[in-house]
């Protein structure tokens, strides 16, 4: 830890996970690669990769960046209904990897294999209920995400949300979503939070792989530039409105469903899993939250409309996910640059609460 930052600043996640500053990047899909993770990582916070969107293959290159990049911890973050779950947690193992977070909650068996075999597990959770089921399976912390978040979010604030997970479980907890600057930082810390998730706040940074006509879309956003959606995957998703979105809301029916039947069998090509694999990830979506089979199509639909945008640039055809906190986000720095300057004014904030400068 820099001399130069509040102790208070040392909290518990970084007793827990052996990092510098008590900021995760989360495995944000298509943006979490191997050299995002690295640089958060190596800059003092915990850097995480975002396998949902990964093969096995990919997977295994973006932990070999990480290693080749610091030797300080990482994550990876998980679908646990991904068809290869079992062989994606076998090489975290084998590579020591020493976080596991999760795009969907895990489940109990899925969560201890991963603890027993000495990973760090950190789940995500939108309500009280999750934050008590994985503490209660063993779960080392939890990410509570508000509704403030990018991505798939809920309808509860953070500001509300937080302080009643934090009451409900004694792990730690990471606060998410409305995080962007070391005020925010020791606003978690006051409400009993350990540390805070930065997810578009480290997507807008130098390391990010966003393309920059993405990042400009960013740039030029303000507060009100985002809306929440369940016409994209059947989950409420936050993102930036542009045109194509406000199509894509406004639009229904047999049209939607056929233009996400082809780009679904896309991603089935450039991921290379099976047609029997793909259905049989259908069906159990569609079991588990009971959705009707447009949904369904829809939500495999999705990650493609994510790639052209995160990976391919194509603002125009794409979703753009992001938090409120876009609107105040003004600059692209590097990730070291990021976590000194949230660092310094978390510790200027805490300096003048001791000094009595607080208005």
């Amino acid at each position: 830890m820099n001399p130069g930052f509040h102790p208070a600043l040392r909290t518990r996640l970084c007793s827990l996970l052996g990092i510098d500053a008590p900021i995760v990047q989360p495995g944000m899909g298509w943006v979490a690669d191997g050299g995002l993770a690295a640089a958060v990582s190596e800059a003092g916070g915990l850097g995480v990769i975002g396998a949902a969107t990964m093969t096995l293959a990919e997977l295994r290159q973006a932990i070999g960046i990480v290693k080749s990049r610091t030797a300080r911890p990482f994550g990876v973050n998980i679908r646990s209904d991904a068809p290869d779950v079992e062989d994606r947690v076998k090489l975290m193992i084998a590579e020591r990897v020493a976080v596991a977070g999760f795009a969907l909650a895990p489940g109990e068996r899925l969560l201890k294999t991963l603890k027993d075999a000495g990973l760090v597990c950190i789940p995500s959770v939108g309500a009280r209920r999750h934050a008590e089921k994985v503490a209660g399976w063993g779960a080392d912390a939890v990410i509570v995400q508000g509704g403030e978040a990018g991505g798939h979010t809920g309808a509860v604030a953070t500001t509300v949300l937080l302080p009643q997970i934090v009451d409900a479980v004694d792990i730690p907890v990471i606060a998410a979503g409305g995080f962007f600057d070391g005020r925010g930082l020791v606003a978690a810390l006051s409400y009993g939070a350990v540390g805070v998730a930065m997810g578009t706040r480290m997507l807008m940074t130098a390391e990010s792989p966003v393309p920059p006509p993405v990042k400009a879309v960013y740039l030029a956003k303000g507060v009100g530039d985002t809306v929440v959606t369940d016409q994209i995957d059947g989950h409420p998703h936050r993102v930036l409105r542009t045109p194509f979105i406000d199509r894509l809301v406004a639009a229904s029916g047999w049209r939607d469903l056929s233009r996400a039947a082809g780009s679904a069998l896309e991603l089935r090509r450039k991921t290379g899993v099976s047609t029997g694999a793909l259905l049989r990830q259908a069906l159990a979506v569609r079991r588990q939250h009971g959705y009707s089979w447009r949904q369904v199509v829809m939500a495999a639909n999705t990650p493609i409309l994510l790639r052209k945008t995160m990976v391919d640039g194509e603002v125009d055809f794409g979703i753009i996910s992001g938090g409120q906190v876009t609107g105040m986000i003004g600059d692209i720095p590097t990730v070291a640059e990021l976590i000194r300057r949230v660092m310094g004014e978390a510790s200027a904030v805490l300096e003048g609460f001791c000094r009595g400068d607080a208005q």
